[in-house]
């Protein structure tokens, strides 16, 4: 009679305890991660655009939280994605550069031993995916699987030569996990396709998804499909042909982001679910992207280079149409939703939460943020870089060029130039960034 009664007593414990951890998991928000590629500042209506219609980024940014003061952590791809995954400098884990196939040509390689944010997520009963653009590695241990991804489908390299035939160099680099795929059709609306597929796919079931979807778009070559040119060209009387087949390119991105929000809608899963979109790096000015404003682009540590939106929607936990002017950057997306997730981080990131400003409280924390590019061709294999404190900036557009300072609470467009030697606080930073320099020195990127 007491066996009996012990294997009841502790048989409800058992089932309290699966039920308390299954109520923790439905508390914990589904998180779907947007970024895309080379998308200039300006080239968002609800950041200015005027001659571009995002109507759907738009309803991310003004139904949830819009961060004004936002970087990527390089000028390029891969440090950036580095960065995002990995909540470290870029340089700090091995990917000061590009990762190309070719070796020749590439200037990073992931740290091995790096723990990405996937990895960190599936310890908190996240169920983790990548769709589209990897680009930190062909080869294992740093595949997208071997990285903590639970699901992959996508591409493994950089740019596509073609958003049509998803090769680069002749390689096909699309991938299923690890198998080659080679599917048809234009590059956005498959991985909008795949996307749709997997929401679904997780519709009923009990743990949360962590779904880090990268498009291509819109990285050169400026493909859209026919009929989204055809509209601009019938709006816009007169515009420039390379001009208009970005808009019609973000545009037609904007489109199937839209259908994912339907598919959220829909699936009843919008409620539960933190939406972050961003970009890797600026637009480039040669393919007629526009960053607005904002001086440079793509390439540059010039703010068109670096300045990427971040727009945060969250239902009932973030307030819609907030707007924030704090200093952030990419690698605080990493800790950001470690937190959120209720995860412990055991190697120290060099981002920090946002959740503070997302719950709308200040933080006295005046950070020294640095960026690093490394590269080969006229950069001759160095890397160049920028640093700021506060509104004092110091940079570098090639390895070859002096350093320049700009104050951006007089000088936010940076049309101004100083010389950082008649300046304390321009000297404190080449300082900090020099120690920077030493510390990343240590680590590995061949």
């Amino acid at each position: 009679m007491k066996l009996v009664k012990t294997v009841s007593h502790f048989a409800a414990l058992l089932f309290l305890s699966f039920s308390f951890l299954n109520a923790q998991e439905k508390n914990k928000p589904n998180i779907l991660l947007i970024l895309a590629d080379d998308l200039g500042y300006g080239d968002l209506s609800c950041l200015g655009g005027k001659d571009v219609y995002t109507p759907n980024i738009d309803q991310i940014a003004n139904s949830g939280l819009q961060f004004r003061n936002f970087y990527a952590n390089s000028t390029v791809c891969s440090p950036s994605r580095a960065s995002l995954l990995s909540g470290k400098y870029p340089d700090m884990v091995g990917v000061p550069g590009v990762i190309r196939q070719e070796k020749k040509d590439s200037w990073g390689y992931l740290n091995e031993s790096v723990e990405l944010l996937p990895a960190i997520l599936n310890k908190q009963s996240y169920h983790t995916a990548l769709i589209g653009k990897w680009h930190l590695g062909y080869q294992r241990p740093n595949l997208p699987n071997d990285k903590g991804f639970q699901f992959f489908k996508g591409f493994l390299g950089d740019m596509m030569d073609d958003y049509y035939t998803h090769r680069r160099g002749g390689i096909n680099w699309m991938r299923h996990n690890e198998s080659t795929i080679d599917p048809s059709g234009h590059a956005t609306d498959i991985f909008t396709q795949w996307t749709v597929e997997y929401l679904n796919e997780r519709k009923n079931q009990s743990s949360p998804f962590f779904l880090y979807l990268a498009f291509n778009a819109p990285h050169f070559p400026i493909q859209p499909p026919s009929e989204y040119l055809e509209k601009v060209k019938a709006r816009i009387s007169g515009i420039d042909e390379k001009r208009a087949m970005n808009i019609a390119l973000v545009e037609h991105m904007d489109y199937n982001i839209g259908q994912i929000l339907k598919t959220l809608r829909e699936n009843g899963q919008l409620s539960n679910t933190l939406i972050i979109f961003s970009s890797d790096n600026g637009g480039s000015l040669p393919h007629a992207q526009s960053n607005g404003n904002l001086n440079g682009g793509k390439q540059d540590m010039l703010e068109g280079g670096i300045k990427v939106p971040l727009f945060m929607f969250w239902k009932d936990q973030i307030k819609e149409g907030c707007k924030r002017d704090q200093l952030a950057i990419m690698m605080d997306i990493f800790p950001t939703l470690a937190e959120i997730a209720g995860a412990k981080i055991d190697q120290q990131p060099d981002g920090i939460s946002l959740m503070p400003f997302i719950r709308q409280k200040e933080l006295n924390q005046e950070r020294t943020l640095f960026w690093v590019r490394r590269e080969g061709g006229s950069y001759n294999g160095q890397s160049y870089y920028a640093a700021r404190k506060g509104n004092i900036k110091i940079l570098q557009n090639q390895p070859f060029e002096p350093f320049v300072l700009y104050d951006l609470s007089k000088d936010p467009l940076e049309k101004n130039p100083m010389d950082p030697k008649n300046s304390p606080e321009g000297q404190l930073l080449k300082k900090a960034l020099m120690e920077h320099i030493q510390a990343s020195g240590k680590i590995s990127w061949q």
